[in-house]
């Protein structure tokens, strides 16, 4: 067991020591159910793998009546080097679109009836530059983390974490580069819309931050607060919370990935009560889930962020819970079956 000192980051160790493991009795109910609905077994596929998901680590029947897509929104101090095409005011513009209804994401929260929230984490105070300093200080990125985790509060049975942040494929591509290693060129991507000159630009950053925060990067939660961002450490504390309080989780894409990154690296089990909706369009994000052993359920070739994937996956889990909890047996519906 981890040694605490009283820091901080210690509450979040504690919490990673002391997951609960998943419902196998809500999961054997599930089983024995599947096995008397009207289909052949194993007929509906993933939608059947999903239903006891959502099973295990809810600890009841599968059901999703309060879907929520969360987006954290936050600004980075390191955009200042030119490491995106659209400046950084276009993260509060873009909350207020999100406010307005005129997002991606709205359109697809209506279309499945999923809530939605939008998290402002402090966006006119970017973090530092972390080719100058670490972005945050410890107790500045557990506080966003124990924000964080306050998204699943009101009854929320399916979590969707998404972001908004300009800069913040440079700093989730740092993460990834802490975590795994190789070079700064295998996790820079294009980002926004980034060329192939900006995204040379974009690894040599990287590569500075890597070379400045080399002796600190053996822990994940300091490869957290020295190369992530304030909504980076948000999407990590929900998906704690989630665990936590048994609510099971839909990550989105390439930056959503990194915070799931940082618990995985942490402790390998953290993302078991996870979900990951899609694999990004960014080139490296099919190589992340493999470090990671989590296969994705789309390849839509989206790359937008703002939970846009994670809310696309969210129909899906919806209908894999109705399909399963709806579906009449055999006996209800007066079916012959195969070993009758």
């Amino acid at each position: 067991m981890t040694q605490l000192s009283g820091l901080p980051f210690d509450a979040i160790r504690e919490l990673l020591q002391n997951m609960p493991g998943a419902d196998s009795g809500a999961a054997q109910a599930v089983a024995e159910r599947d096995s008397q609905l009207t289909k052949p077994p194993g007929s509906l596929g993933k939608l059947e793998d999903i239903a006891l998901w959502l099973a295990k680590w809810s600890g009841r029947k599968p059901q999703v009546t309060r879907p929520l897509v969360a987006i954290f929104a936050g600004n980075h101090g390191v955009t200042k080097r030119g490491i995106s095409a659209f400046p950084s005011e276009a993260t509060a513009q873009m909350v207020a679109n999100f406010s307005a209804g005129g997002a991606a994401i709205n359109q697809i929260c209506q279309t499945y009836d999923l809530g939605l929230k939008v998290f402002d984490l402090a966006l006119d105070m970017p973090t530092e530059d972390f080719c100058e300093a670490p972005a945050m200080d410890e107790r500045t990125c557990a506080a966003t983390m124990a924000y964080g985790m306050e998204s699943i509060a009101g009854n929320v049975d399916l979590l969707c974490i998404g972001e908004m942040g300009i800069g913040n494929t440079t700093s989730a591509a740092a993460i990834y580069y802490a975590l795994y290693g190789g070079k700064a060129e295998d996790w820079a991507g294009a980002g926004t819309g980034a060329d192939a000159e900006g995204i040379k630009h974009k690894a040599e950053v990287i590569e500075m931050a890597i070379k400045l925060h080399e002796k600190h990067l053996h822990d994940p939660l300091e490869v957290l607060r020295r190369l992530g961002g304030r909504e980076i450490a948000a999407m990590a504390g929900a998906i704690l919370a989630g665990r936590a309080q048994r609510v099971p989780v839909i990550v989105d894409g390439f930056i959503a990935t990194s915070a799931a990154a940082i618990l995985h690296a942490a402790e390998p089990t953290a993302l078991d009560h996870c979900l990951i909706s899609h694999v990004s369009a960014e080139q490296a994000h099919k190589k992340v889930l493999e470090k990671m052993g989590k296969e994705p359920l789309l390849d839509l070739g989206m790359r937008l962020g703002e939970g846009s994937g994670a809310a696309m996956a969210a129909g899906i889990v919806k209908a894999a819970a109705a399909c399963h909890s709806g579906m009449a047996t055999f006996a209800e519906a007066a079916v012959s079956n195969k070993d009758a």
